[in-house]
C-alpha cells in the first residue's frame, strides 16, 4: 500500500512539474509588465512560504531546523529561487515567455556537464549526441537576426541562460544536501529565504513597491496562482522528486515546459514563434531525449 502511495506522489508531482511549472511562465511574464521583477518575487515567496509554515504548523510537521539544514535551505534558496526564479522574471521583461522556455529546456544539459565535472564519470555516446545537438539547438535560437539586433534581448537570453546553470547546479546539490526531511516543511525555508533576500534586492535596485490593492484584475489573479499552484504545489514537489527520482529524470520536465509555455503564450499572451525557433526547438529537445534516453549507471 505504501509502496503503491510513493508512486502516486511520484505521477502527481511529475504532473505538478510538467504542466503546472510550464504555465508559470505565462502568469509571470503578465505580472512582470506591471510590477517590479525582484518585488513580484519576493512577495509570491514570502507569500507561499509564511502559507506553507502555516499548514506545517496546524499538521503538527516537525519545524525544527539545524544550522546545517539552515545553511543549506539558504544555498538552495538562492540558486533556485533567488537567481534561478528571480533574475529570471527580470529577463521575462525583454523576452517572450515561449521563447523563455525554450532556453530553460537546455536544463538537463546543464546538469548532465554538471555531474560530469562533480562525479567524474565519463559520458555516453547518446549523451554525447544529446549534448552536439542541445548546443546546435541553442545557437539557432539565439542567432536570429531579431534577437542579435536587440540589445535588450542579448542581455534577457545571457541571462536566462545563467539562471539555468544556477537552477542545474541546485539540482545537483539539493539532491546531495542534508535538508528538512518533510519536503513540505523544506520548501517553505526555502520560499522564506529567499523572498526575504528577494526583498532586500528589490530595496537595493530601488524597486516602487505597488499595494496589492493597485494591482489590476490579471496580475492579483497571476499572483494567486503563482503562490499557491506555481509556488506551494509544485516547488514541493520539486523537492520530493529530488530526493526520490534521479536528478536527470527530474530534469525531464524540460521536455513538457516549453510546449505548454508557448501554447499558452500563443494564446493568452499572442506570442509568435518564428520557423527558426520551431526547428531550433525540434533540435534542442531531442537533444534533451538523448541525454535522458541513456542507459543509467
Amino acid at each position: 500500500m505504501k509502496l503503491a502511495s510513493s508512486k502516486l506522489l511520484i505521477i502527481v508531482s511529475f504532473f505538478a512539474v510538467y504542466v503546472i511549472w510550464g504555465s508559470t511562465y505565462v502568469f509571470n511574464k503578465i505580472a512582470v509588465t506591471e510590477l517590479p521583477p525582484f518585488f513580484l518575487a519576493s512577495m509570491r515567496f514570502i507569500a507561499a512560504g509564511l502559507l506553507i509554515m502555516l499548514i506545517s504548523k496546524i499538521l503538527n510537521f516537525q519545524l525544527a531546523i539545524t544550522k546545517k539544514q539552515f545553511l543549506n535551505s539558504l544555498i538552495a534558496g538562492f540558486l533556485f529561487l533567488v537567481y534561478g526564479n528571480g533574475v529570471f522574471v527580470w529577463a521575462l521583461k525583454y523576452v517572450d515567455s515561449g521563447f523563455a522556455a525554450l532556453l530553460a529546456s537546455t536544463q538537463p544539459l546543464f546538469v548532465l556537464l554538471l555531474m560530469r565535472l562533480i562525479d567524474r564519470k565519463p559520458m555516453q555516446k547518446k549523451s554525447i549526441i544529446g549534448v552536439l545537438l542541445g548546443l546546435i539547438g541553442m545557437y539557432l535560437l539565439v542567432s536570429q537576426q531579431e534577437i542579435t539586433s536587440s540589445e535588450g534581448t542579448v542581455l534577457g537570453v545571457f541571462m536566462i541562460f545563467t539562471c539555468v546553470f544556477s537552477w542545474s547546479y541546485g539540482s545537483v546539490f539539493v539532491s546531495k544536501a542534508d535538508l528538512p526531511k518533510n519536503f513540505f516543511v523544506s520548501t517553505g525555508y526555502q520560499m522564506l529565504i529567499a523572498g526575504f533576500m528577494l526583498l532586500i534586492g528589490s530595496i537595493i535596485f530601488k524597486e516602487t513597491w505597488v499595494s496589492p490593492l493597485t494591482w489590476s484584475t490579471e496580475v492579483q489573479l497571476s499572483m494567486l496562482f503563482l503562490v499557491s499552484f506555481g509556488g506551494i504545489a509544485v516547488f514541493t514537489a520539486f523537492n520530493y522528486l529530488l530526493k526520490n527520482v534521479s536528478t536527470e529524470k527530474v530534469a525531464t520536465s524540460a521536455y513538457v515546459n516549453p510546449i505548454i509555455a508557448m501554447l499558452l503564450g500563443w494564446y493568452v499572451l499572442d506570442e509568435r514563434l518564428s520557423l527558426q525557433s520551431i526547428i531550433a526547438s525540434v533540435v534542442l529537445l531531442t537533444g534533451v531525449y538523448f541525454i535522458n534516453s541513456r542507459k543509467r549507471r
